[in-house]
């Protein structure tokens, strides 16, 4: 088979897959499609096989995202709690994008988690998904990552809460000035260890707020 034959393949792929995502979302709002999409991410949640599991979830976070209702945004953190980045990238990024339309459905999504006790690498995704859609519930609820045993999660709430530029999010991060839990922290490849109070410290600087003590 030549270059050419390949990339007609490939030309073809994408023509099917465009035609099959058509008529499978064509009733979107059907209770079988909700069924279908629950069920497909369970079972690729449950895969040995790696690949397959992170092709599927990738493409049934995308699925997900353009289907209304609360059992789609429980998938959607589903997906995001996968321990694959490329599947968290996918889920997130699927998550933010519903929640610019359909916000409502992911907050009550993400209060649905924090209820369940989530201890799972979405409970560290999900401070960020609210600070990027930036909603007015948004201070709320990633005061409720505040409250989490993990310092992972706590530090990943510090974090959004700098980047939301909430100047009523003082007084939540100067109670964790002093706090000598360490993090470990990842930025692209590089991973730097701190405290939950250095990332504090830093996070008030960046609200104009010098640290006190």
């Amino acid at each position: 088979m030549s270059l050419h034959d390949h990339l007609q393949r490939i030309f073809d792929a994408d023509r099917t897959l465009r035609a099959a995502e058509k008529a499978l979302l064509r009733k979107k709002r059907s209770d079988e499609l909700v069924v279908l999409l629950v069920g497909a991410t369970e079972e690729a949640l449950s895969l040995d096989d790696r690949e397959e599991a992170s092709m599927r979830l990738e493409r049934l976070a995308d699925l997900c995202a353009q289907v209304p209702g609360p059992e789609m945004a429980d998938a959607l953190i589903a997906i995001l709690d996968h321990d694959e980045p490329r599947v968290r990238v996918a889920a997130g990024e699927a998550l933010r994008d519903v929640g610019y339309e359909r916000y409502a459905e992911v907050a009550r999504g993400i209060e649905r988690a924090l209820d369940r006790d989530e201890t799972g690498p979405a409970m560290s995704e999900l401070p960020w998904v609210l600070a990027e859609i930036a909603e007015p519930s948004a201070l709320p609820l990633i005061r409720r990552f505040l409250e989490h045993p993990s310092p992972d999660v706590i530090a990943a709430a510090i974090e959004a809460l700098s980047q939301l530029e909430e100047p009523e999010a003082v007084g939540d991060l100067e109670r964790f000035l002093g706090d000598d839990r360490t993090v470990i922290i990842e930025d692209f490849e590089d991973e730097t260890k701190t405290t939950l109070g250095e990332l504090a410290e830093d996070a008030l600087r960046m609200l104009g707020h010098e640290p006190r003590g």
